[in-house]
């Protein structure tokens, strides 16, 4: 994924401030949940692993993933994450979401600039993403 790999590069080459700045204008960029899906934030859309409430939200138009999310303003370095993840994940294939490497965070720099807690939240929010696709790619073939 050319978008997510200029990301992990642009968070990679930062200092800890600079990728702090930048979670902090992803987070501001996060776009807001599509009003039908406000009705859905429940525990099934939820992201255990993360200490904020965090939803995640997969549709699947033709090849492509669709992901939609809602993270606190009061959790900005969560919230950034997650925008990261949707801004760099936009015409995204099942395929492409599944070979995202599950060391992102580290890739990025975050394990070094953020504490244990939240680095796992994030973590968390990566796998329910690739779950998440993996499940809707099954039951779209079936």
């Amino acid at each position: 994924m050319p978008k997510l790999d200029d990301i992990i590069a642009e968070m990679a080459d930062c200092d800890r401030q600079e990728r702090i700045d930048l979670l902090l204008d992803y987070a501001r960029a996060l776009p807001s949940l599509p009003e039908r899906l406000e009705a859905h934030k429940d525990a099934s859309h939820r992201v255990e692993e993360c200490q904020s409430p965090v939803y995640l939200f997969v549709e699947l138009k033709d090849d492509q993933v669709e992901l939609f999310a809602d993270a606190p303003i009061e959790a900005p370095t969560v919230r950034g994450f997650v925008s990261m993840l949707l801004k760099g994940l936009e015409g995204a294939t099942v395929e492409d979401v599944l070979s995202i490497p599950n060391d992102l965070v580290t890739q990025c720099g975050l394990s070094e600039t953020l504490g244990m807690l939240r680095v796992r939240g994030l973590g968390g929010v990566l796998r329910r993403i690739k779950s998440e696709v993996t499940r809707a790619a099954i039951e779209r073939a079936s």
